[in-house]
């Protein structure tokens, strides 16, 4: 979750940021960044409803005893994610090819998917509540949409949060990796701290599309968006679960 140290600073500078831009350009970028993250939202709701609909019941509950099944597959997976994620990273934010940043948003997005593949397993087969996924879909929106609405309203910059982001994320990918080795129970109430971590993060990636990025920069920009609105979607799907279980 370290994820700003190189971001900001591994572009060209050709094109101006966005709040020193003009009007029209800085509408351009803004209607770009957004547009690219419906994009992104809309083919990983696309990837997960052909893999559910696709395969089988037994054969997804084989996938998951094969990739989810040990804490030595899951700590793999986890430094994956990780790798991907950075690597997703540094493509989205090339500044020498649009194509590299397309094929690194796209990447972010396919292996999120994959992330999401359990917890959504454990909603529609264990939980059995057709309507759960949609209603923490609905949920996760309305928060994102609050969120972005009160940055874009009062202006601030939340830079600041940048270094205390850093360090939660740390110290909380740690309590993960530890509770797959060792019995730690992760409730209800980690569950709603990392949904504070999530809309933390969506303030601070919001005011950095108005403060702290170019106007070339809405490839980066909607991937970061898009992974803390992921993550806020994964906390609060599973409160939704941890309620009815």
């Amino acid at each position: 979750m370290a994820r700003y140290e190189y971001e900001l600073e591994g572009y060209g500078y050709d094109a101006p940021i966005a709040m020193e831009a003009e009007r029209s350009e800085r509408a351009i970028f803004i209607q770009r960044t957004y547009a690219h993250l419906a994009g992104a939202v809309l083919a990983f709701t696309a990837l997960l409803t052909a893999f559910f609909t696709l395969l089988p019941q037994e054969d997804l509950t084989r996938f998951m005893m094969t990739v989810f099944g040990s804490p030595l597959s899951l700590l793999i997976l986890l430094a994956a994610f990780i790798g991907c994620g950075y690597l997703a990273r540094y493509w989205a934010h090339a500044s020498t090819s649009l194509a590299m940043q397309y094929l690194g948003l796209a990447l972010y997005v396919l292996f999120e998917a994959l992330i999401f593949v359990p917890i959504l397993y454990v909603a529609r087969y264990r939980i059995g509540d057709p309507n759960l996924i949609a209603q923490a879909g609905i949920m996760t929106l309305c928060v994102f949409g609050g969120l972005t609405v009160s940055v874009f309203v009062t202006r601030k910059d939340f830079s600041f949060l940048g270094p205390i982001l850093s360090i939660a994320g740390f110290l909380l990918m740690g309590l993960i990796i530890a509770a797959i080795f060792f019995p730690i129970g992760l409730g209800l109430g980690f569950s709603f701290v990392m949904v504070v971590l999530a809309s933390a993060f969506i303030l601070y990636d919001t005011s950095n599309v108005l403060h702290h990025y170019r106007t070339d920069q809405y490839v980066g920009a909607a991937l970061e968006l898009f992974a803390s609105l992921a993550l806020l979607f994964y906390y609060i799907l599973r409160i939704f679960i941890q309620s009815r279980d």
